[in-house]
């Protein structure tokens, strides 16, 4: 699988759609998701996230890695036999640079319709109940 974001750093001007892909794809599936949680808390060696999923085969959670550092999610350096595992946020702040922030200004804008609304009928309600009083 070819990373684009493994040899470039994850440069936003050089970001991909195919690189976005992978990313996204990486984080669609909840364990590789754990592993990043994992992560974010500081480098794990292998072996460690290995024992936090007993119900998967270390090939399976070797698999799941090779996902994420496919992704340039996660970055892995070898020390002697041991391999170190660290969480890599930038193609995540990719993401939400080049997608979801697209539509923030939507969702925001939205929102205060809601809020605007919801509270103009506690308003009348408020009103017709000093009228009847």
């Amino acid at each position: 699988m070819r990373s684009h974001l493994r040899s470039t750093g994850c440069n936003d001007s050089e970001m991909t759609h195919e690189d976005l892909d992978h990313i996204w794809k990486a984080l669609s599936d909840s364990t590789r998701r754990e592993i990043l949680d994992m992560l974010r808390d500081g480098p794990r060696k292998t072996t460690e996230i290995v024992e936090q999923f007993p119900q998967l085969s270390r090939f399976g959670v070797m698999k799941h890695l090779e996902v994420l550092r496919a992704a340039g999610l996660v970055k892995t350096r070898s020390t002697g036999r041991q391999r170190i595992n660290s969480l890599n946020v930038a193609p995540i702040r990719q993401i939400l640079e080049r997608w979801i922030s697209k539509y923030e200004a939507y969702w925001s804008n939205t929102l205060l319709r809601v809020k605007e609304s919801a509270e103009s009928e506690v308003g009348v309600k408020k009103k017709s109940k000093r009228e009847r009083a």
